[in-house]
């Protein structure tokens, strides 16, 4: 103890010299070393690292107008705060007026308009303390708020889905409760965010807390310190099976009001080593959307409200990709798993890739179950080795393509469901690392063909099929399509059975699923009348040779929202539809009370869909769903004969987002169809 007293008395001699003589940051940062700071040094300090040190006044050019739309309730929260505070009454008139310049003359000169879940007046509440002048106030608080505060910090803003997707890394498990209990980050984290934990801890804890935090100067801390919380949290959350959303979510907000000042250097530790296991790439692919002031920031923030709403999972450069499978030391190091198909992999891909044929997924899940089981021994095997493609973090590579890749999404979505740790995607995919390492294939790339290489050749698109158009051939001979196909074959057939020889060596007693149908307890509702229930949950491993016709052959064109509005169309469920040869398209499934109808969404004309297919309901024979993937749903069409039995005449099958929801809905419609015509 007396040791610590000492250390403690050097630091902060050290530490009053340095400022004297007028040190830099760099300097405080080696001396401070991310450890709280005294009372007395701690205004100055501040003002260092947020560069706001003697920093001109700006209130020499307002205009002294409070006339704000919303200035009566900011004025009245400015006085809430006041008395809060307990100040003496001479003081409480002066602070108040104080606060309500600096909260105006921020308004104005960010163009923003003030509201009262902002959370600035959290912000200023431990800035109070520290006992600025008021020019020195207005400066430390708007670097805060600018430097430190994520943009779009709103209800279902893009810190929050950013949030969920380290939570999805580094806990799946965790994640997906919160998901299926429909608790997101911003039901929960919103204060956490736009306060720094101002709103939720007490001012010992917070003064702490920011002394390591604008020491470090990493924005990103935030949301490592959230996830710190929950993760710590875990167990207990995963308890809260039975509770209630509301319930929950009041659980989780108040997490950060049990930290103690004592906390703080053991919390923030945690919390860097956390980003130490996340892709680096996260800084680049959000600086400029959460926290960049550039007009190229504002671009980039338009350019991702769709991309951070919709991703899977984290994603990782190709530049940080190529560096991991070089550098030593602690950087985070990849497992890579190819998902282009056999063909394409076998003309090119990284040195320590393995391979997974995404379309196995489809096409034959027992050979996909094998191919997973043998990659996770191979990853295990290559970690106790310490081998060159040892890894924890799972990086998947796609083709870059977009109809290719929705099979490498499902992919990543059956690792995900499978709560596997440190799961993200190569950005650009196999396009993009070609592209980086155009320079210098030969080294870059194992078994790179040019002439078979769809990035090399463009024109020449490698199918299920083999080749289609016109290849470019590099040493300028002329080859017949057909003698192309013919080499080709023969090496990606003598390939082939060299990696499935190498992955059946890990194989241990993989046994197919059987197909069970729902029994009462799973809570689906009646079955049907006179006959068996409709709905199973299994691996169907009936193939797509089913007549896929409807109803109606012709395709009609028509308007999306206008069609889906129609008064008749009682639900519509976002999907992907999936055809017979395994090619996705995005759909809509729109239930009137008497059909289905399947609206395929036509790319090149916004907005605009084809009537790809109309059921009649009462054709609905059976709805399964597969075990694995229990968004993967189908639907089989035919009618029911005591005499004949049952016959299939068309099958649909779909990936559906809210497939429970989608499935439960339209066995309602089925009964009352049903019901109606006494069946």
């Amino acid at each position: 103890m007396a040791d610590e007293v000492i250390d403690d008395n050097c630091f902060v001699f050290e530490l009053e010299n340095a400022l004297k003589e007028g040190c830099d940051l760099g300097t405080l940062r080696n001396i401070c070393k991310n450890r709280p700071l005294t009372s007395h040094l701690r205004p100055k300090i501040w003002q260092i690292c947020l560069n706001v040190s003697g920093k001109a006044d700006q209130f020499s050019g307002f205009d002294e107008l409070y006339d704000l739309p919303e200035q009566a309730l900011l004025r009245e929260d400015c006085q809430n705060l006041v008395d809060k505070l307990g100040n003496e009454d001479e003081e409480k008139l002066s602070v108040a007026s104080d606060l309500e310049s600096i909260l105006t003359l921020y308004c104005k000169s960010r163009n923003v308009k003030y509201t009262r879940d902002s959370g600035w007046t959290e912000i200023l509440q431990p800035l109070l303390a520290l006992r600025y002048s008021k020019t020195e106030l207005y400066n430390v608080f708007y670097a805060i708020v600018t430097k430190f505060v994520p943009r779009d910090c709103v209800h279902n803003g893009k810190p929050f889905h950013l949030f969920r997707l380290l939570l999805l890394y580094h806990d799946p498990e965790l994640c997906g409760f919160l998901d299926t209990k429909r608790v997101s980050p911003d039901l929960y984290a919103y204060n956490w965010f736009s306060t720094l934990f101002a709103s939720h801890c007490d001012l010992k804890v917070i003064l702490n807390m920011w002394d390591v935090y604008l020491q470090l100067g990493n924005q990103f801390l935030v949301f490592f310190m959230a996830l710190v919380i929950l993760v710590n949290a875990r167990d207990q959350l995963l308890t809260m099976g039975s509770d209630s959303k509301q319930d929950i979510i009041e659980k989780l907000s108040s997490f950060p009001s049990a930290l103690e000042a004592n906390d703080i250097e053991d919390f923030c530790s945690l919390a860097q080593y956390y980003a130490s296991r996340t892709p680096q790439s996260l800084r680049q692919d959000f600086y400029d959307v959460l926290f960049g002031m550039s007009l190229s920031s504002q671009k980039a923030e338009a350019d991702s409200d769709a991309s951070v709403n919709q991703a899977l999972c984290l994603t990782v450069s190709v530049e940080e990709l190529l560096q991991s499978q070089v550098a030593v030391g602690d950087c985070i190091r990849y497992f890579l798993i190819d998902c282009r198909p056999a063909e394409q992999y076998n003309v090119g891909h990284l040195p320590t890739a393995f391979h997974l044929d995404a379309n196995l997924m489809l096409q034959s899940p027992s050979e996909f179950a094998t191919a997973v089981q043998a990659l996770l021994a191979t990853q295990e095997q290559a970690i106790n080795s310490n081998a060159l493609t040892a890894g924890e973090h799972l990086c998947f590579i796609g083709s870059g393509r977009e109809q290719e890749d929705q099979y490498t999404f499902m992919v990543i979505a059956h690792f995900l469901q499978r709560h596997s740790l440190f799961v993200s995607v190569c950005a650009g995919g196999y396009s993009a690392i070609h592209n980086t390492l155009q320079d210098n294939l030969n080294v870059g790339l194992t078994d790179h063909q040019p002439r078979f290489c769809i990035v090399c050749n463009v024109d020449s698109v490698i199918n299920q099929n083999g080749y289609d158009g016109y290849n470019i051939c590099h040493d300028g001979q002329e080859e017949s399509l057909i003698n192309k196909f013919e080499k080709f074959s023969s090496v990606f057939k003598s390939k082939s059975a060299i990696v499935k020889e190498k992955m059946i060596n890990y194989i241990k007693n993989e046994q197919a699923q059987a197909e069970r149908h729902v029994s009462s307890s799973d809570k689906v509702g009646k079955r049907y009348r006179n006959m068996a229930s409709v709905f199973s949950i299994g691996d169907d491993e009936e193939e797509f040779e089913k007549s896929q016709s409807s109803d109606d052959e012709q395709r009609e064109v028509v308007n999306v929202g206008t069609w889906t509005g129609r008064a008749e169309v009682k639900s519509v469920f976002e999907c992907q539809e999936v055809t017979h040869s395994g090619f996705m398209h995005q759909s809509f499934l729109c239930v009137t009370d008497s059909h289905l109808y399947v609206l395929r969404v036509i790319k090149d004309q916004k907005g605009m869909a084809w009537i790809q297919s109309r059921r009649m309901l009462g054709s609905i024979l059976k709805i399964t769903s597969k075990k694995r993937h229990p968004e993967f749903i189908t639907f089989k069409y035919g009618s029911n004969n005591p005499e004949a039995g049952i016959a299939i005449t068309a099958i649909d099958r779909f990936i559906i987002a809210k497939a429970g929801e989608a499935t439960k809905f339209i066995k309602q419609q089925i009964m009352k169809v049903l019901e109606a015509s006494g069946t």
